[in-house]
């Protein structure tokens, strides 16, 4: 029986995915050398990030008018590069327990942070809805778990 992983973190992937990926390790799409042998600046490479973007945004319905960055770091590294290259003036946050408190905390060392809603009423059981998005703010940030 295969098991699963409910932690936090990489989850379960099909079986091919990850003999695509073996493959791709010793030798990328027959060129000779390993996925991780190659530049991110080859035309190889371009193709690899070019479809997972395209993929995102298929699946998330991004529009064009928006841009998709494959950012370095764990969940805990986006706290901060968040804010960092996105809050000019003001950053909405939906507090929703540990990781939201610890984004926040980060986004204060890059400007004013509005608190717009917060399940710490009920111990974060809950992810509010129905809150304002006030349109002076930069982004919102909602973390669901």
């Amino acid at each position: 029986m295969k098991k699963h992983n409910f932690n936090a973190g990489p989850s379960i992937l099909p079986r091919v995915a990850i003999e695509n990926a073996a493959k791709a390790i010793l030798d990328f799409e027959g060129i000779g050398l390993s996925l991780l042998e190659i530049s991110h600046r080859t035309k190889d490479f371009e193709a690899v990030n070019d479809e997972a973007e395209a993929l995102f945004r298929e699946l998330l319905h991004i529009p064009d008018n928006y841009k998709v960055l494959f950012l370095g770091g764990g969940a805990s590294t986006q706290f901060f590069h968040i804010p960092a290259n996105f809050l000019k003036t003001k950053a909405g946050y939906v507090n929703t327990g540990v990781w939201s408190k610890k984004a926040i905390k980060e986004a204060k060392y890059y400007g004013e942070v509005e608190i717009i809603a917060s399940s710490e009423d009920r111990n974060f059981t809950y992810i509010p809805k129905g809150f304002d998005i006030p349109s002076d703010i930069d982004y919102l940030y909602i973390c669901s778990n």
